[in-house]
């Protein structure tokens, strides 16, 4: 059994004080809306609805909180290990004035002063990778190399071999003028592809000693 199999809905929350406690190690999933976000989560973990996508641009405002855990040796408790985090879609053009600051100031403050952000994961549509609003999130964490960078190249299925070849080397080279806490794959959501390796990435930011390889039960 996967580590991310284990995950399991914690709470939402859609102003700074509502957040859970911080502790365990975080990793943030960010995207555009449509990108594939929800999709990439509920892959992950192998629920088909833990994360809810909304067919609606900026419908979903607010932050999402999963827990992973494993089964402790020897008893029927479960030991927590980290949590997912899902942020809501950069779609908020669509949304009021009023709401767009209110989501802005509960982002922005997440992701400013959260100390427990181990890493965050940008998904993108391959065919549209590093959109503007891409472009102010990795532009935001630039200077923030204690948190990685997983620039995940979404619905790589929509594209052909050689494009594919194409949007990797481009986010390769630029991943590598970023910083070494920055890294890219291929995804698609939708074939499963790539799963594998988001997988393993994620727990070594989870786990860089390896600890939970065994008995995650």
């Amino acid at each position: 059994m996967s580590l991310f199999d284990s995950a399991r809905f914690l709470t939402s929350a859609a102003a700074i004080g509502q957040l859970p406690g911080a502790g365990l190690p975080e990793i943030a999933f960010a995207g555009r809306s449509n990108a594939g976000k929800s999709t990439t989560i509920n892959v992950l973990t192998r629920q088909g609805r833990l994360a809810f996508a909304s067919k609606t641009p900026g419908r979903t405002q607010l932050i999402n909180f999963f827990t992973l855990s494993r089964k402790i040796a020897g008893t029927k408790e479960r030991e927590e290990i980290a949590h997912l985090v899902d942020l809501p879609g950069y779609g908020y053009a669509k949304a009021a004035p009023n709401i767009r600051q209110t989501w802005s100031r509960l982002i922005g403050g997440y992701l400013s002063d959260r100390p427990s952000l181990t890493g965050i994961v940008i998904v993108m549509d391959a065919r549209r990778p590093f959109m503007p609003a891409d472009e102010w999130l990795i532009d935001f964490f630039s200077s923030r190399t204690h948190v990685r960078q997983l620039w995940l190249i979404n619905k790589c299925d929509q594209i052909n071999r050689s494009e594919r070849g194409r949007v990797l080397a481009l986010a390769r080279t630029r991943a590598q003028q970023t910083g070494e806490h920055v890294h890219v794959q291929l995804f698609s959501g939708l074939k499963r592809e790539g799963v594998e390796e988001l997988q393993q990435t994620l727990l070594t930011w989870i786990d860089p000693e390896g600890r939970l390889t065994a008995n995650l039960g």
